[in-house]
């Protein structure tokens, strides 16, 4: 049973940078590919970025590409999104998500979520 709990949002500048990080409290995560998606009020939830099980092979959505990076440490249970060069329209509740199938790229292949934390970027 994979069980989720992201952290790590808050309030920023334009420009600047944060870190989340979502965890695995249980103890599935080894094995599975993981993702994080975003969800700004009014519009539907968008692929950010995805990862395989070893790390070695990574995907970005085009509006994070070259500012963001996922990561994981599998020792730990974490996966990480590194975002630089923030920008007001990333401003979003962030999820991390495992166990996908399909393409990936649809929330609807994500079977397992956490809650979200809220990334807000405004000067």
């Amino acid at each position: 049973q994979v069980q989720l709990v992201e952290s790590g949002g808050g309030s920023v500048q334009p420009g600047g940078s944060l870190r989340l990080s979502c965890a695995d409290s249980g103890r599935s995560f080894s094995r599975l590919p993981m993702g994080w998606f975003r969800q700004a009020p009014g519009k539907e939830r968008e692929f950010v970025a995805s990862t395989s099980w070893t790390g070695s092979s990574t995907f970005y959505g085009d509006s994070v590409k070259g500012r963001f990076t996922i990561s994981r440490d599998n020792a730990k249970g974490t996966i990480y999104l590194q975002m630089n060069s923030l920008q007001p329209e990333d401003t979003a509740v962030y999820y991390c998500a495992a166990d996908p199938e399909g393409s990936w790229l649809n929330p609807a292949d994500w079977s397992s979520w956490g809650q979200g934390t809220q990334v807000t970027v405004s000067s």
